[in-house]
């Protein structure tokens, strides 16, 4: 295959300063490491965390300027001298955990997202909002040829840590599982994951259009928080006795710390959402007599990506996205902090 032409310059959104203008404009096409590979994104998801590094509302700094985004997909334009395994035309997609160093506790036992060195997409390493990114030739995710960039842009974060958080609750085909913002873009793909996993799933969300892609979506009984005046109560007696499992992929303070109450006895809460200074406040008493576990799940490792688009290539697993110009980051950011947002937004790099 010969070599593509790779630009000087590229479109992109980036800031300046945390917080600051959002500015679609030209910039220098970066060059890959010799360990790297330089990706042509095609479609890049937006995620929440992407809202929270321009914010810059989170105790990791973020590197400035930056260009934001995690869940890019595209094609291999170039590789690095001393990569291997990859090659140019090759599908590829960058995740938030863009490189790690391999040789730590925690890389060896293959929690490399916790490594002490570890490098962001989006966040301390220009991410997907540029139409062509840099990523890790160990990290990025291998995407199989044929696949649809836009609709497996998603899972490269959501999905992924959805499924991580799934896998960390431990439990078993059959058993209950509530997942607390069922509708937004990290739960309706966990619906997904947890139908595929053979799980019952109980949703948490607000308003009759997230109830009605929570059902779309296999979902099989929904609470609407805007509705209930007892949703620990309503979820107790909806499963019979609590949630065997539950994700929190919310950013609700008083979701999280209710999901310690309707969480079954011997259940596991997992916490996957980060609300800025959030607390998860769980009564003592109601955690040691019910032996709950609240455990924290963090982005995938790499057999957990493998995992997770596997599902996803197997037509198990469908992102319910929105398409728009990456021009329009902004509107979509401001979107996401009003909670308007059903699914998840992938971003066309080419407007």
């Amino acid at each position: 295959m010969s070599a593509p032409v790779i630009p000087k310059t590229q479109k992109a959104v980036i800031f300046e300063t945390n917080g600051g203008k959002l500015e679609y404009k030209d910039i220098p096409v970066p060059v890959p490491k010799s360990t790297e590979i330089l990706i042509n994104v095609k479609y890049s998801g937006v995620c929440h965390t992407d809202l929270h590094a321009w914010k810059g509302d989170w105790p990791l700094a973020t590197k400035l300027p930056l260009v934001g985004g995690h869940e890019g997909a595209g094609i291999v334009v170039q590789v690095g001298e001393n990569v291997q395994g990859w090659k140019v035309g090759d599908l590829a997609g960058i995740k938030w955990l863009n490189g790690s160093c391999m040789a730590c506790e925690y890389c060896e036992l293959g929690n490399e997202s916790n490594c002490p060195n570890a490098d962001l997409s989006g966040y301390t390493h220009d991410g997907s909002f540029q139409q062509y990114a840099t990523a890790d030739a160990v990290q990025a995710a291998r995407i199989p040829q044929g696949t649809d960039l836009a609709e497996v842009a998603p899972v490269l974060c959501a999905g992924i840590t959805v499924y991580k958080a799934l896998k960390s609750a431990n439990l078993r085909a059959g058993e209950w599982v509530a997942i607390s913002g069922a509708a937004g873009g990290l739960g309706s793909l966990a619906v997904q994951y947890a139908k595929a996993m053979g799980y019952r799933i109980l949703g948490i969300d607000g308003g009759e259009e997230k109830e009605k892609l929570f059902r779309e979506l296999g979902g099989e009984i929904f609470i609407d928080f805007t509705k209930t005046k007892d949703i620990v109560g309503d979820i107790i007696k909806a499963t019979n006795g609590g949630a065997h499992g539950v994700i929190n992929v919310s950013v609700s303070e008083a979701a999280i710390g209710a999901s310690t109450e309707y969480c079954r006895a011997n259940g596991t809460v997992v916490l996957v959402g980060l609300p800025r200074d959030a607390k998860c406040k769980s009564d003592v008493f109601n955690q040691v007599v019910k032996s709950i576990s609240i455990v924290g799940s963090y982005v995938g490792n790499r057999a957990d990506t493998r995992e997770a688009l596997d599902f996803f290539s197997r037509g198990l697993v469908k992102s319910p996205i929105h398409i728009a110009p990456l021009s329009d980051l902004p509107e979509i950011f401001g979107k996401m902090e009003k909670g308007q947002i059903v699914g998840r937004y992938v971003v066309d790099t080419s407007k």
